[in-house]
């Protein structure tokens, strides 16, 4: 029972990177209007994870919980079967930074690195250079907006060419 729990320790350790230094900047800076960023987003791209590998039309919900943090539900379909995904994140000292788990006790960073002033799109990383999510509220995005967003994150470190492209 104690290598399993060692295990998944470890698992969940590795899956959201503890790793001291990323090998990318992801760096935030501003405020965020919590109110305005809660509700639907479309996931219009990702890097590749296990806990969300193979699902397409992935939208993302948050609202605010009456203890003050975020409900989120993530959706989606995998092999033509609707996948759910219920989790919380909880604010920090720093708005652009919320500590979202999905597994019980065990949370990473979700870092809002770029957003439109009017809240249409986001660029997200995590905690190291594993963890990358461009969203809209719409399912798609204007070529012009989407090669902005690429642009910040190469300039930020990350390989834009390892992003999955989810279709909406």
């Amino acid at each position: 029972m104690k290598k399993i729990i060692a295990f998944v320790i470890m698992a969940c350790f590795l899956s959201f990177g503890c790793s001291a230094q990323p090998n990318v900047d992801n760096s935030v800076k501003g405020g965020l209007e919590l109110d305005k960023y809660l509700g639907d987003w479309y996931e219009i791209a990702r890097f590749d994870h296990p806990f969300e590998r193979g699902i397409q039309f992935a939208k993302a919900n948050y609202t605010l919980r009456e203890d003050g943090k975020v409900a989120v539900l993530n959706t989606g379909i995998k092999d033509g079967k609707p996948k759910d995904a219920k989790g919380k994140a909880k604010l920090t000292d720093n708005p652009r930074i919320l500590r979202v788990s999905f597994f019980g006790p065990f949370y990473g960073d979700y870092r809002i690195m770029l957003i439109d002033p009017d809240y249409k799109w986001v660029l997200v990383g995590g905690s190291n250079d594993k963890f990358l999510w461009i969203l809209s509220r719409t399912p798609k995005l204007e070529d012009s907006v989407r090669e902005t967003i690429l642009a910040e994150a190469t300039r930020r470190g990350y390989d834009v060419g390892k992003l999955i492209w989810v279709e909406q």
